[in-house]
């Protein structure tokens, strides 16, 4: 073996970086209980409102759309607003479906800055598949966080981070603190 090969050999060299390892992410890694197609019948936006709040994570339910929590954030609070119907494009949706996505929207910013004391927002919706929707089917808008020097948005999207409580206890502080 020349000089030049390259070898991996037990854990390497050090790389002087911190390793935080985050197992449970491995579920969405592997793409497990992801829709088998598009139907509303495997859609998990579909499935969530026929569960209780808590079970589903359901924040809060409006006539034509919920907030529920991510289930993989991608930073702590990270909320989801999408209408009941089954669509997958924004322009789909009903003049009224667009306002109550809107309005809840804006609660959950409120909601969240009262109890965390969030200062910015990343808000978007991810229109298809290559634009990076992980469920293309159901319309979802992104509600995430954001506090001075947590983090970058690019590795929000590409890595793992850190969350100081239960997705359970997020839910219950929101849904109790709600503010309309």
């Amino acid at each position: 073996m020349s000089d030049d090969a390259v070898r991996q050999d037990g854990i390497g060299e050090p790389d002087d970086l911190d390793r935080l390892w985050t197992p449970h992410r491995m579920a969405y890694i592997r793409g497990e209980s992801k829709p088998a197609d598009a139907s509303a019948g495997q859609c998990p936006f579909c499935r969530i409102p026929t569960l209780d709040d808590a079970d589903g994570l359901v924040v809060r339910r409006g006539r034509l759309a919920f907030a529920v929590l991510n289930l993989y954030p991608y930073a702590p609070g990270h909320l989801m607003v999408c209408p009941y119907r089954h669509l997958a494009d924004y322009t789909e949706t009903t003049a009224e479906e667009a306002i109550e996505i809107g309005e809840l929207t804006k609660q959950a910013m409120h909601t969240v800055r009262a109890v965390s004391g969030a200062r910015g927002f990343n808000l978007g919706m991810n229109q298809g598949e290559v634009a990076g929707a992980g469920i293309a089917a159901h319309l979802h808008q992104h509600v995430v966080p954001r506090w001075p020097g947590d983090q970058n948005f690019m590795p929000i999207i590409g890595r793992t981070k850190t969350l100081p409580e239960l997705l359970t206890e997020t839910r219950d502080l929101f849904a109790g603190a709600w503010v309309d």
